[in-house]
């Protein structure tokens, strides 16, 4: 009788351990949902920039016009346009704007607000001026231009946003070269838009 007591003894912890199992189961139930929410909950959370921000990510490229006079850094895969002696790179509500212009004597503030401040405001839509002041970068001193204005309309949506400009001017050897950095109104591009000028150097 021995062997079959040990045999209904198997059968019935056998049982006992199928019944855990299941409660095991069963209880296990809220705890994977609560770990499903946990994982979706912590996931790393992807950069998302505002309207206008260019990325931290955003790589720059050397551009030399046709003349070679001199060499800037602009953002890598941004359209390219020529017109009127001014080269523009832009993407989306950004641009970057190349001018060379001859003048006689460097820029000053005093001749930037006498003469070329009166200019943007009588072509641009919107205009209020900002700042006019001297700024150092690696390749000397450039007057800075600041002010606002609104962007043209976009050709789809007929609707336009306001633009905060940077406008730089660099001289050299009756040469003056203008870099205009445009974007949104509160987006963040003060690293990106010291990239482009400090990357401004003069060849020769």
């Amino acid at each position: 009788m021995q062997p079959i007591r040990l045999r209904h003894a198997g059968v019935a912890l056998a049982t006992v351990g199928v019944v855990l199992a299941a409660a095991g189961c069963a209880s296990s139930t809220p705890s994977t949902a609560g770990a499903g929410t946990g994982a979706a909950t912590s996931a790393p959370a992807t950069e998302t920039n505002p309207a206008g921000d260019i990325p931290d990510s955003q790589v720059y490229v050397p551009f030399t016009p046709p003349s070679g006079r001199f060499t800037v850094s602009v953002p890598e895969g941004w359209a390219r346009s020529d017109q009127g002696g001014a080269i523009t790179f832009t993407d989306k509500l950004n641009s970057v704007r190349i001018e060379t212009v001859s003048a006689a004597t460097a820029p000053t503030v005093s001749s930037a607000k006498a003469s070329e401040v009166p200019a943007i405001q009588a072509s641009a839509q919107g205009f209020i001026a900002g700042d006019v002041t001297t700024v150092t970068r690696k390749s000397g001193d450039a007057v800075l231009i600041q002010y606002t204005a609104m962007a043209a309309a976009d050709p789809v949506t007929g609707k336009s946003v306001k633009d905060a400009v940077e406008r730089y001017e660099f001289w050299k050897g009756g040469d003056e070269v203008v870099l205009t950095l445009s974007g949104p109104v509160g987006a963040d591009n003060v690293d990106p838009w010291k990239t482009v000028t400090d990357s401004f150097s003069w060849n020769g």
